[in-house]
């Protein structure tokens, strides 16, 4: 799958791409508790999207890797496509 051809709502996203931008991470209250997040902004040949880390994700990458993301999922937030790995997801850095 390419990142132009991921649309709101898509599901079992598996894609490989580079992260250009991390953000630091910070700790949020969820209402599972406390926990850390962090964005980064990825790109392959044919477009970027946001992509949301959680927990121990937070320090798995940093800018400049190549990562492959499986089973991953996308919302829309504030008119805003953004990718996140979640429980059932899968994140490495390749």
């Amino acid at each position: 799958m390419n990142i132009s051809e991921i649309t709101a709502n898509s599901r079992n996203v598996e894609i490989e791409a580079t992260v250009i931008e991390k953000d630091d991470s910070r700790e949020i209250n969820t209402r599972h508790g406390a926990t850390r997040i962090s964005n980064a902004k990825i790109e392959d040949a044919t477009g970027s999207i946001k992509l949301v880390l959680w927990g121990d994700e937070t320090e798995k990458i940093k800018q400049g890797d190549r990562i492959k993301i499986e089973n991953g999922f996308v919302k829309e937030w504030n008119g805003e496509l953004q990718l996140s790995v979640g429980l059932y997801g899968k994140l490495t850095v390749l």
